[in-house]
């Protein structure tokens, strides 16, 4: 009889190579999550490093090189939580993809911080706290150094629970509280602070309205118009006109107001001539572009793609160019109260200030703004290019108006009360609209209504376009953002006073 050939099989073997590959996937899962906040602590060090080689043969250098880390995390969650304002209704329009987006944002948001970044310590220059009033120049070095920290850390913790919250708005509630708990409530310029508290409604209200007259505007004489490429042709150069000429007065008047004093006037002609150069080209290429395009929606949306990437492109400029002193102006004023500048008047930032608050944005957008891009962009209401165009045109034409009436408004609160805006709209206007009802007429075969009145209620209520979940997350965040900052900027301060002052 022969013999049987033994199996060369060790299960023990094959179940330690199993548990061996279950722990590889696990290590990589880990490293994964891990690789962000990783990426972001090398920042933070090499910041300090960049802050040491510039100051550390000057008085006060290892104070300056602590606040330099504090700046670039502040920096950080500007990129992970303001900018994403400006590329998520082109990102949830599917107009551009999240990696080009993000390849945008980071270049432009850059270039507008070094390029025409701000050169003054705003939320000093401004008067909402008067520097003159504290005792020495260790506790106002401590009350920035607790501001910045503690609208850092609030508007991380806003990234973490998913609500856009303004990075304005932090740091000057960080001032006020650090303010009140070094110097007192006379420290504090209430009727600044009442000018920003109106902004919490102002902001949000006027994105909205205008972002909805916009689409309305294009609803009315585009989309439910029976020859849709026709009105396109007609309006759309007119709409890119506005869109150009509005960024145009934007950056001449915000953005670029650091390289040339433009008053705004001359920024509203430069704006006029703008226009009407874009007018003039766009009316050639969007004839070319809609040449045998289809009598349908979907043709629209390709004509409003490549406009809304250049919107988003100078948003993400203007917002670089203005929003980058929200990180680096505590520090600024560190910096210079530290080496022996005093703590009066204009504080001048120094290069190496600038170049760690812009890598600081886009480092913190690349690593953890895809979140709050696509809550933005997607999960607020649904987005396609049309209705983004109305957004990001929103947000250039609410700065300009509010700027000629003299409001303080958040860049960030405009941009997300115009998505809100835009949805809310959406909702009236398909309820109410005699036009969309007339249109849809027209192109039924069969039009039937159901009237059931103890269904339609419930109907409604499902198909609500905007996700009230995070409208009221989102308005939570906005409302308690300066009392929070305050409240953490003060702890912090006391702490801070205990234990180096």
């Amino acid at each position: 009889m022969a013999q049987q050939t033994p199996r060369l099989v060790k299960q023990t073997l094959d179940k330690d190579l199993d548990k061996i590959s279950s722990v590889e996937a696990a290590t990589h899962s880990v490293s994964r999550r891990l690789a962000g906040p990783g990426t972001a602590l090398i920042f933070l060090v090499a910041a300090m490093l960049f802050a040491a080689v510039a100051v550390i043969d000057r008085p006060g250098a290892i104070i300056v090189i602590a606040a330099a880390a504090v700046g670039a995390y502040m920096a950080m969650n500007i990129g992970a939580n303001d900018v994403t304002n400006n590329v998520g209704p082109a990102v949830g329009s599917k107009a551009m993809s999240m990696g080009l987006a993000l390849f945008i944002a980071a270049v432009f948001e850059t270039a507008g911080a070094m390029i025409a970044g701000g050169d003054v310590v705003e939320t000093i220059s401004k008067g909402i706290v008067n520097p003159a009033l504290f005792a020495n120049t260790n506790m106002f070095i401590w009350a920035m150094m607790a501001a910045l920290l503690s609208s850092a850390l609030w508007v991380n913790l806003a990234t973490w629970i998913g609500a856009p919250v303004s990075t304005t708005h932090a740091v000057v509630g960080g001032v006020v509280g650090a303010g009140i708990a070094a110097a007192g409530f006379g420290s504090v310029d209430w009727g600044q602070m009442g000018g920003i508290a109106a902004s919490w409604v102002i902001s949000p209200l006027m994105g909205g309205v205008v972002a909805a007259a916009f689409l309305a505007f294009i609803k009315e004489l585009i989309i439910y118009r029976h020859d849709k490429i026709t009105a396109a042709r007609r309006w759309v150069p007119v709409l890119i006109a506005v869109m150009v000429g509005a960024f145009s007065s934007y950056l001449a008047l915000k953005g670029l107001r650091q390289l040339v004093h433009v008053s705004l006037l001359n920024a509203v002609l430069i704006g006029l001539v703008a226009g009407a150069l874009a007018w003039a080209v766009s009316v050639p290429l969007i004839r070319r572009q809609s040449q045998g395009l289809e009598n349908r929606n979907q043709s629209l949306r390709k004509l409003f793609q490549m406009p809304l990437i250049f919107s988003a492109a100078l948003l993400s400029f203007a917002h670089g160019a203005n929003d980058v002193a929200n990180a680096i102006g505590p520090l600024s004023a560190i910096v210079s109260v530290a080496q022996g500048g005093g703590v009066s008047g204009a504080v001048t930032i120094p290069l190496w200030v600038m170049v760690i608050g812009a890598i600081g944005i886009s480092v913190g957008l690349l690593l953890f703004g895809p979140r709050l891009i696509r809550l933005v962009g997607e999960q607020i209401t649904k987005l396609n290019p049309m209705r983004a165009f109305c957004v990001s045109l929103s947000a250039a034409l609410t700065v300009i108006i509010a700027s000629w009436l003299g409001l303080p408004v958040s860049s960030t609160h405009i941009a997300v009360g115009a998505v809100f805006g835009v949805g809310f709209f959406r909702e009236w206007y398909t309820r109410n609209s005699k036009r969309r009802v007339e249109y849809m007429k027209m192109k039924a075969d069969k039009w039937e209504i159901e009237e059931r009145p103890e269904r339609n209620a419930e109907e409604l209520r499902r198909r609500y376009l905007v996700r009230r979940s995070h409208f009221m997350t989102i308005v939570a965040a906005w409302i308690i953002t300066v009392p929070a900052a305050g409240a953490l900027a003060a702890l912090l301060y006391l702490v801070m006073s205990l234990l180096f002052l």
